[in-house]
């Protein structure tokens, strides 16, 4: 029975592990983010807090019937239904090696010593973390140098960073489109934007021959824009719409504004340009944008839009949704012609410009217009798909959470623009549901909980004609 126990012991310390490793992937590896921001708390409490309690309250019988038939079962049903679950990265294979490689050191200490205090179960996770915490500081160290070498045995290389409250991503994709037609350029991939996933990106994929390297820069805290800024020491620097997206970390928006304007500390920078959100001093070196911007027609085919460069008005038109979007590409189109490309060279690459995916993406099937939006999730930008579909004259059909890391206030805003102009609103998640639910109409709301159902929900109450915008689509840990 002893031997039982033992065992027992060691799946359930590699489990809680497991589910340590899984919050703070999750979480950019902040404890603090884990234990103070988390979003589901009642996940610690189901699979972390109570195996702890009840190991020390429950006989060992009874702990076991409790651990394999209700805990463990839980445990990996609840891993089989995460969206974005464990990515087995070198980070965490390091951490759980070390786990497992000190939970068994320990156990034979207590086994040769038959002295063993119920609380060194649980020594082997704060070892385990520890240890990991330490090796991961000395890895990235060494490889933050390995990648700084790297940018500058690149010849002639130009690099552009980017930041914003939101519409960075959008940027930087429209940014690389429109340059890739006449110079090598290359792009931090997906939504990589802290220093560790650029880092790793420069050392891994980034080309030799690369002119031009776009890079993307997010925070969540004072600091982490200088970090990534200090690092590329970019010649071009974007400082794009300013708002309250990540309010909650940073508590007002002064601190973002400040924190967003760190991109501008390169001692490198020849040019910044910098949204008319952000207040700051004329400089030089800075321009403002989107100075004399008139956003002629916005509808399902794109945008129509005009700008004023060197005294002359041009006009531009790109196949993208939303009229915000005309302010991301005023930006491109200054940065393109900063960097020597012609008003025309400019155009012309606008004209064949590809949707981003999953940022107001227009998709037709099976008799559905699709909007997916579902990777914009600030109010400005869910507040233009909302406006944009209201030209469609079949049902209109939105999927959302709401607003992540946003205001009470900013949520109740949203819903009562969804209840104005949307017929049926399919709510997914927990996070929103009492601020949304509230606002909009009982009658055209449904509440999805678990969003693998998703599918069978959408196939049970759209039909075809109908519009579908999918507004922000947050993972079920939020």
């Amino acid at each position: 029975m002893e031997y039982f126990n033992i065992f027992t012991h060691i799946i359930m310390i590699m489990a809680l592990g497991w589910y340590l490793i899984t919050n703070l992937q999750w979480y950019n590896y902040r404890l603090e983010r884990v234990v103070l921001k988390h979003h589901k708390w009642q996940w610690h409490i189901t699979y972390f807090l109570a195996p702890i309690v009840l190991f020390y309250l429950l006989p060992d019988i009874y702990f076991s019937i409790y651990f394999y038939l209700l805990y463990l079962t839980s445990f990996i049903l609840w891993n089989r239904k995460l969206d974005k679950p464990l990515v087995l990265t070198g980070r965490v294979k390091r951490f759980l090696a070390i786990l497992l490689f000190t939970n068994f050191a320990i156990i034979s200490l207590c086994l040769a010593s038959e002295v063993c205090h119920a609380t060194a179960i649980f020594i082997p996770l704060f070892i385990a973390y520890g240890i990991s915490y330490l090796l991961e500081k000395m890895f990235f160290a060494s490889f933050k140098h390995k990648a700084k070498q790297r940018l500058e045995t690149v010849p002639g290389l130009k690099t552009i960073a980017i930041t914003a409250s939101y519409g960075k991503t959008s940027i930087k994709n429209y940014l690389y489109q429109v340059l890739k037609g006449k110079y090598k350029v290359y792009k931090t991939p997906r939504s990589v934007n802290t220093i560790g996933g650029i880092v790793l990106d420069v050392n891994r994929d980034l080309p030799l021959d690369t002119q031009i390297y776009i890079a993307e820069a997010g925070a969540r805290e004072k600091g982490d824009i200088a970090e990534i800024t200090h690092f590329l020491e970019p010649e071009y620097c974007i400082l794009g719409s300013v708002g309250e997206q990540h309010i909650e970390y940073f508590k007002t928006l002064d601190n973002i504004i400040h924190t967003k304007m760190e991109i501008l500390q390169s001692p490198k920078m020849k040019r910044g340009f910098v949204h008319e959100s952000v207040p700051m001093k004329e400089y030089d070196t800075i321009t403002k944008f989107p100075d004399n911007l008139n956003v002629t027609m916005s509808n399902l085919d794109g945008i129509w839009f005009d700008i004023i460069i060197n005294g002359k008005q041009e006009h531009f038109h790109a196949p993208i949704l939303g009229s915000f979007n005309a302010i991301n590409l005023t930006a491109v189109v200054l940065v393109a012609h900063e960097l020597g490309m012609s008003i025309d060279e400019i155009k012309i690459a606008l004209k064949d410009l590809p949707q981003v995916e999953h940022r107001l993406q227009k998709i037709e099937a099976g008799g559905k217009i699709i909007v997916d939006d579902s990777f914009n999730g600030n109010l400005e930008g869910m507040l233009e798909a909302i406006n944009i579909c209201t030209n469609h004259e079949g049902r209109k059909v939105i999927v959302t959470p709401g607003l992540v890391e946003s205001t009470s206030e900013a949520n109740i805003l949203l819903a009562n623009e969804i209840n104005d102009k949307f017929d049926y609103a399919i709510i997914t998640g927990s996070l929103n549901t009492h601020l949304l639910s509230a606002n909009i109409d009982e009658n055209k709301l449904f509440i999805l909980k678990d969003k693998s159902n998703l599918q069978d929900t959408l196939a049970e109450k759209t039909k075809a004609g109908d519009l579908i915008l999918f507004a922000n689509d947050a993972p079920n840990f939020i």
